[in-house]
């Protein structure tokens, strides 16, 4: 009986491949933009991911890392001060402005590592070294740099020279980085060096990077350094969920995406509901004969759930299959942004299980109504 259910549904090729169509078009719809939402979660939080530190301090008042609030210089010092610090460096994270050799002008997001051990330095290098950073006028630039003033006819390479607030620069390296947000080109140098690119003003130190004594957890530090009046202190990971939180609470970001994905899971319960509906009334006379022959309600029922989940089978795997080519098409270009974690494919296939499970009891319906004496007529 489930072979002959399947050959009912081959037979009839155009509400067949109407099915397939809006159960792929569903999929690849959910897939694709909670991906694409996925992957700017995670542009928000470039910059935690890049530095990677496990303890973060920065000002009280601070929510999330992509906001600077400037700290003073001895915060520094009342960090190291904290028992269970193995080490503390600064690290300075602000927007400035590069002057390219043309004379136009790109807004870069300048980075100063400590000088000594270059915590948080790019783990990536395709060109150079870090220890260059400590030669005079020496910046580092990442792929986003090379790529916007490679749009304005200029080419980035070792030993090109552009001006940051009217102070030299000179390229020693180049790294590839998770990109920013914003999508302002990283530029990183030393900590010293940052403070005279910035702009002159009293604070300048933007957070505190620490590493706790071995025995020691991150949460235990940040416990003991949010004692500290005016600071706070946050694991790697809490840092990275408050960033992410704060742009899901504080822009239109979630609802842009979220209505994209409601209306495609509408689309897929209109057009595949009413697809099986109109291909189980077509074929009510063969299911009517199957009943004056003797077969039971729960026989019935699983042809017509096979139907379904067949097609719903087929139409998930197209879609996620389409999914996985945008995404590795969109990766090598590195935008638009694209992540696909594993729980959007469950997400999916628990979405398209409801809509196979919906046609089919749409149609189940029909059939538990139907008297076997409808095939005389």
């Amino acid at each position: 009986m489930l072979r002959i259910a399947l050959k009912m549904l081959f037979r009839d090729r155009a509400k067949y491949a109407m099915l397939i169509g809006g159960l792929t078009f569903c999929s690849l719809l959910m897939g694709q933009q909670t991906s694409v939402f996925c992957g700017l979660m995670m542009w928000t939080t470039a910059l935690v991911r890049n530095i990677g530190a496990q303890v973060w301090v920065m000002d009280a008042k601070a929510e999330q890392a992509n906001e600077v609030v400037a700290l003073r210089q001895i915060e520094l010092d009342r960090v190291r001060s904290v028992p269970g610090v193995a080490w503390a460096v600064p690290l300075y994270v602000g927007i400035e402005q590069a002057r390219l050799s043309d004379g136009s002008f790109q807004n870069i997001q300048l980075i100063g590592l400590d000088t000594g051990t270059f915590t948080g330095r790019p783990m990536r290098m395709t060109e150079g070294r870090i220890e260059d950073l400590r030669l005079p006028s020496a910046v580092i630039v990442d792929q986003v740099a090379v790529a916007k003033f490679h749009k304005k006819g200029i080419t980035l390479k070792i030993g090109s020279v552009f001006e940051v607030n009217d102070k030299e620069a000179r390229v020693v390296g180049i790294c590839h980085v998770a990109r920013s947000f914003l999508g302002q080109p990283y530029v990183y140098t030393t900590f010293d060096r940052a403070m005279e690119f910035a702009r002159p003003q009293r604070k300048l130190l933007t957070f505190v990077l620490v590493e706790p004594l071995p025995g020691l957890s991150p949460e235990e530090l940040s416990a003991r350094i949010n004692k500290l009046p005016g600071l706070r202190a946050v694991t790697l990971d809490q840092l990275f969920w408050e960033t992410a939180i704060w742009y899901i609470k504080n822009t239109g970001i979630p609802i842009s995406f979220g209505t994209v994905v409601i209306l495609g899971i509408i689309v897929g319960i209109g057009v595949s509901g009413q697809t099986f509906y109109l291909f189980v009334h077509d074929n009510l006379r063969y299911l009517a004969a199957f009943k004056a022959m003797g077969a039971r309600m729960p026989t019935l029922a699983a042809m017509v759930l096979l139907q379904a989940f067949f097609v719903g089978f087929v139409g998930y795997g197209l879609g996620m299959g389409l999914t996985a080519w945008f995404g590795s098409a969109v990766l090598r270009a590195e935008q638009p942004p694209f992540f696909m974690p594993w729980q959007i494919p469950v997400f999916v296939a628990a979405v398209i299980l409801f809509i196979c499970t919906f046609s089919a009891a749409i149609g189940l319906i029909k059939i538990a109504r139907l008297e076997p004496a409808v095939v005389f007529r």
